[in-house]
């Protein structure tokens, strides 16, 4: 099987383009445009004219939240099994493919002969994640999930972006999201 590589040339510049000011000029009549006829179709609709014509719209976070795609990448956490302990078995798996390398876990014997291993501790630095999704695609037990559509992650310190087992296990139901089952 050959690889082919396809070179593609950057077209060449005008003597306008190169002078900049006139793209600066362009740049800004576009985003005047954008301000007046956003500006138009708001006060318009304010007099019930043109509801059909939508215009672009600020939403205010934290006391509006943006619904969000259902497949969208958010928190991190764990999956339990029947007996609410970690479904994880410190496999290494999400450790292993983390391109940020903030998973790490400790792995010890399981008291369930039939379970090999299972996580002393499993933490996951935040402040390092990238939220690609490799550890969830990775994993072969399902144990970690990037559902919680918790988006509020901020902290005071990089100490307090550190998860360890147990906020993973229990993640805080007060910072969900509406998912628009709309979007793809």
């Amino acid at each position: 099987m050959a690889i082919t590589t396809k070179i593609i040339k950057r077209p060449k510049m005008t003597f306008w383009q190169q002078i900049y000011i006139p793209e600066i000029i362009r740049g800004v009549c576009i985003t005047g445009g954008h301000f007046w006829r956003n500006l138009f179709f708001h006060t318009m609709h304010r007099f019930g004219l043109f509801k059909a014509v939508r215009a672009a719209v600020t939403i205010m976070y934290p006391e509006h939240k943006r619904p969000l795609a259902p497949r969208s990448r958010t928190r991190h956490r764990l999956t339990k099994r029947e007996d609410g302990s970690a479904r994880c078995v410190a496999c290494m798996m999400c450790e292993t493919v983390c391109p940020a390398k903030c998973i790490y876990i400790v792995a010890e014997e399981h008291p369930d002969p039939t379970i090999e291993k299972r996580p002393k501790s499993f933490d996951i630095d935040l402040g390092l994640c990238v939220f690609c999704g490799f550890c969830v695609e990775a994993c072969p037990e399902d144990a970690i999930r990037m559902d919680t559509h918790i988006l509020n992650l901020a902290a005071y310190s990089r100490e307090g972006m550190k998860l360890n087992m147990n906020e993973l296990l229990d993640p805080n139901p007060n910072y969900t999201v509406q998912i628009d089952p709309k979007r793809p």
